[in-house]
């Protein structure tokens, strides 16, 4: 189970946690994750609320196949290549995680990804069990 230090008032206007601890249980290391397409198939190059919401999909699709959930997601990275989207994508952050359980985060601007319409990737590190 996981124990989330206490928020201060930024950090839970920002979606994040100081840090969150963990003991036992199975590590998950979460590739970089992308998406230029949703899941029908259609293109969502250059579409940033389309990329979090496919990333998050797949982050989760991912876990549930480790026998975990988003919940279980303790630790991310997350990579924009431009810094206004940064206050959007905390706000969609918050939508994934109701519980206000919030994986403890950086937010980093690049100046490229490998592909061209990609917007953001995020990485991840989550703790199923213990």
């Amino acid at each position: 189970m996981a124990q989330y230090l206490e928020k201060s008032d930024q950090q839970v206007a920002r979606a994040y946690s100081p840090a969150v601890i963990t003991e036992g249980g199975r590590t998950v290391w979460l590739a970089g994750q992308t998406a230029t397409r949703d899941e029908a198939g259609n293109d969502i190059s250059g579409n940033f609320d389309a990329q979090v919401k496919a990333i998050f999909s797949l982050i989760d699709k991912t876990l549930r196949r480790t026998g975990g959930t988003l919940a279980n997601l303790v630790t991310m990275t997350v990579f924009i290549n431009d810094p206004r989207n940064g206050d959007r994508f905390v706000e969609l952050r918050r939508g994934f995680f109701p519980e206000g359980n919030f994986p403890a985060s950086a937010l980093i601007t690049v100046s490229h990804f490998a592909r061209s319409g990609m917007l953001i990737e995020i990485q991840g590190v989550a703790v199923i069990g213990g």
